[in-house]
């Protein structure tokens, strides 16, 4: 089997994994799965949810987040998703920590943390479309 057909595989195995998750109330699993697949770990989890450490811990020990949280933890598993169309999934940890020359030297954490996440979709985009950035 090529390379490139066992990244399809796995890329498809890894949304399938996800999207079962939604609604499924496992978010300790889910928190679990992000942290081993994505190489993150819990204070990037903080950063991109923009929520407190305690919250995160919390949802680590499969307690539900609450309507507001929710919508931050589904709006980090679209931007995951992204990143792993484009990003083998083990480099996003890696590559969110790292400051980036299409973001002006900032970490794409920094660009999110100061609300401009429209930046990297835009990236995202144009890597897609194979537009020069």
């Amino acid at each position: 089997m090529t390379t490139l057909k066992k990244n399809k595989l796995a890329q498809a195995a890894l949304t399938n994994f996800r999207f079962a998750h939604r609604g499924a109330n496992d978010y300790a699993g889910l928190l679990q799965y992000y942290r081993a697949e994505f190489k993150m770990n819990q204070p990037i989890v903080v950063r991109l949810t923009g929520f407190s450490p305690r919250s995160v811990a919390k949802w680590s020990e499969g307690v539900p987040p609450s309507p507001k949280q929710e919508k931050a933890l589904v709006e980090m598993d679209r931007l995951l998703d992204g990143l792993a169309r484009v990003i083998q999934p083990k480099q996003v940890g890696h590559w969110l920590k790292s400051p980036n020359p299409a973001f002006d030297g900032s970490t794409p954490l920094q660009v999110l943390e100061r609300g401009e996440i429209d930046r990297i979709w835009r990236m995202l985009y144009d890597i897609e479309s194979g537009q020069p950035g």
